[in-house]
């Protein structure tokens, strides 16, 4: 291969669906404010969100619900006790 066409293929190897969720996984978790619609939908054992509070949720890179809490604090003491990286979505 000369380097040319090794240049062309590393500019596009393809990456499947899987594997782009999987990136990060364990390692990076997203804190993402919600609405308490979605976050009833996200957390089905939320019989009634309160509505008018921030709700914040952690989020495991391939968008796994790991957690909800009323405190952005809150969400970002859960990712650190489990040894991720908060990474916040807006």
């Amino acid at each position: 291969m000369n380097e040319h066409e090794k240049e062309d293929r590393e500019q596009f190897l393809p990456i499947s669906e899987g594997e782009l969720a999987m990136l990060g996984d364990g390692e990076v978790a997203y804190i993402k404010q919600l609405d308490a619609g979605i976050a009833q939908k996200l957390f089905p054992a939320l019989r009634e969100a309160p509505e008018g509070i921030d709700l914040y949720a952690v989020l495991g890179a391939d968008g796994t619900p790991l957690a909800l809490t009323d405190s952005w604090n809150a969400a970002v003491a859960n990712v650190m006790e489990n040894d991720l990286v908060a990474v916040s979505l807006h």
